[in-house]
């Protein structure tokens, strides 16, 4: 359970000090989880009037009249104050409380207890603030273990992204950062994957409905100062202004979007759809925000929280976490909106040495650059651990397919250029497209894309890949590890293989053209630059050194298969 601020009436009720008065509950014993702010003693019978709700109110009744109408007034007053529970010590004033005063507590909603023994107030209100205290103190422990966690997580070179789900899993709610205007920049945490940003949608409404004005922190305000001086929210006001939001959720500012003082970056938005969420969220939170403030101010990581959030949606539904049903919807509130229902979906496979971890955000921003120049709706997401750039595009019609793939993969390679990431010296990316077809294909044909791209890096290099086209090496990448993949190159290639590795010149290029003209020698030597004779030379000695006929389908099929399992097995 997390720290509290206070404690509910029926742990006042446990404490030694009014355990001893044998306190017994003669109304709404059904609501003694009340939280108790304070603790106040009084007699007069205006007593409500000084208080200002949340007190457990002790007294011995000389206030509290001698008629059933004052007695009624007076338990409705305490009630519309608000005040916690009344506790009414008997043997000064009554032997036995009213009826009237029971009856009216029942009705108002007010916990009503009578104390058979008399007790020292001074001691109730003692041990009772003690326990407020202390439990302000372990409330303020809890955030700063989170706050310590969320930053040695960015020390040991997380982001944003990490941080958020830290707060998410300590508050046990979805968590949301948005821009100062409303739009998505990440969710995390919360429901199962995949349903936090519709949560997010579905609760946000009209900005104007959604959020109301923020409350002036003060002594008597959950995130103001706690009794006894104790803070109850974040030192320093690090982070900005905090709103309440719909359904009791919270809304805290991250500062520094612009010159001013005042001026908010970001909004850090926990919405309490698992569990209620608990004064030590909301301080959480501003903690979190004001980490989130320095991390988006060292850089643009606007655009990358942004272009993560679509990579998780876009992920979650290349896995079936996402119904095609609701796929639509939840594009549209990332700011997808094809023409019509034909989507062809691509991904982009970046070599692990290609994009140190702070680059992804000055990736993302030339990539969508160069995206404007094909003219289409794109939805780009970006999935840093895995080193992949899934995108979805609107098509109009099947037929273009071919050219928008082309289009697509020359402005990711543009954009790389753009970046300054693109290098010679390293494995150059691989772009594969997926089979175009509507939302219900949109999800299979993102995982077949992200899987073959996988596959493609090991592939000599093309534009982009076709991933109808590399079943084959995605079935034998898969099969990578396993030590008969190996052992059946070795057989079929083993002698062409070590002959190339101490002789001159090397015969498995002339054996993969040969096989990919499909046996025709004169188009094989004509890719190589070779006259007809030395071709037939080359083909006779790998015929040799295989002990194969080149001419028999079932030699050419084992051939063939080999080439391929043998960039996979490197």
């Amino acid at each position: 359970m997390e720290p509290r601020a206070g404690i509910t009436v029926r742990r006042a009720l446990e404490l030694p000090a009014l355990r001893r008065g044998l306190p017994e509950v003669v109304a709404r014993g059904d609501r003694l989880d009340r939280e108790v702010r304070w603790v106040h003693a009084g007699e007069a019978p205006n007593i409500a009037a000084l208080l200002k709700g949340g007190e457990l109110l002790l007294t011995t009744g000389i206030g509290i009249g001698d008629r059933a109408a004052d007695q009624r007034a007076f338990v409705r007053r305490l009630a519309q104050r608000g005040i916690a529970a009344l506790v009414v010590e008997l043997g000064t004033r009554f032997t036995e409380l009213p009826r009237a005063l029971v009856e009216s507590a029942d009705v108002c909603g007010l916990p009503l207890v009578q104390l058979h023994h008399e007790v020292p107030f001074v001691a109730v209100t003692e041990e009772i603030h003690t326990e407020i205290v202390n439990g302000h103190y372990a409330m303020l422990r809890s955030a700063e273990d989170v706050h310590r966690r969320c930053t040695d997580t960015l020390l040991r070179g997380g982001g944003a992204p990490e941080v958020l789900g830290l707060l998410a899993d300590f508050a046990g709610n979805p968590v949301f950062l948005e821009t100062a205007d409303g739009r998505l920049l990440y969710a995390a945490g919360g429901p199962a994957a995949g349903e936090a940003l519709r949560v997010w949608e579905g609760l946000r409404g009209p900005r104007a409905g959604r959020r109301t004005a923020a409350a002036p922190k003060s002594a008597d305000s959950t995130a103001g100062t706690a009794p006894g001086g104790v803070p109850g929210g974040a030192p320093g006001g690090a982070a900005g202004g905090v709103t309440e939001c719909v359904a009791g959720g919270v809304a805290v500012d991250v500062p520094g979007g612009g010159p001013g003082p005042g001026a908010v970056r970001a909004r850090l938005v926990v919405l309490p759809v698992d569990t209620a969420l608990a004064p030590v969220h909301r301080m959480a939170a501003e903690r979190t925000a004001g980490l989130l403030a320095v991390v988006l101010m060292q850089a643009r990581q606007e655009e990358e929280l942004a272009a993560r959030g679509r990579g998780d949606f876009l992920t979650d539904l290349a896995e079936g976490r996402v119904d095609a049903a609701a796929a639509p919807a939840r594009a549209a509130a990332l700011g997808f909106r094809p023409p019509g229902e034909l989507l062809l979906p691509l991904v982009m496979r970046l070599p692990a040495e290609l994009i140190p971890p702070g680059d992804w955000a000055v990736l993302v921003r030339a990539a969508q650059e160069e995206l404007v120049a094909v003219g289409l709706p794109v939805l780009l997401g970006v999935r840093p651990v895995e080193g992949r750039v899934p995108l979805l595009v609107g098509l109009r019609a099947e037929a273009d397919r071919e050219q928008v793939a082309d289009r697509v993969a020359a402005a990711l390679r543009a954009g790389l250029d753009r970046a300054g990431l693109a290098r010679a010296d390293a494995r150059q990316p691989a772009v594969v497209a997926g089979v175009a077809g509507g939302w219900a294909r949109t999800g299979p044909g993102l995982r077949h894309a992200a899987e073959a791209a996988a596959a493609a890096q090991v592939l000599p290099p093309r534009p982009w890949y076709d991933a109808r086209r590399l079943d084959i090496d995605l079935l034998l990448w898969r099969l990578r590890e396993h030590p008969d993949l190996a052992a059946f190159v070795d057989r079929a290639l083993g002698p062409l293989l070590a002959h190339d590795r101490s002789a001159r010149p090397p015969l498995v290029p002339t054996l993969e053209a040969y096989l990919a003209h499909a046996g025709r020698k004169a188009e094989t030597a004509r890719e190589l630059h070779l006259n007809r004779q030395t071709l037939y030379d080359r083909l006779a000695r790998i015929s040799h050194l295989l002990a194969a006929d080149l001419d028999d389908p079932q030699t050419v099929l084992a051939l063939n298969l080999a080439l391929h399992a043998r960039r996979h097995v490197s």
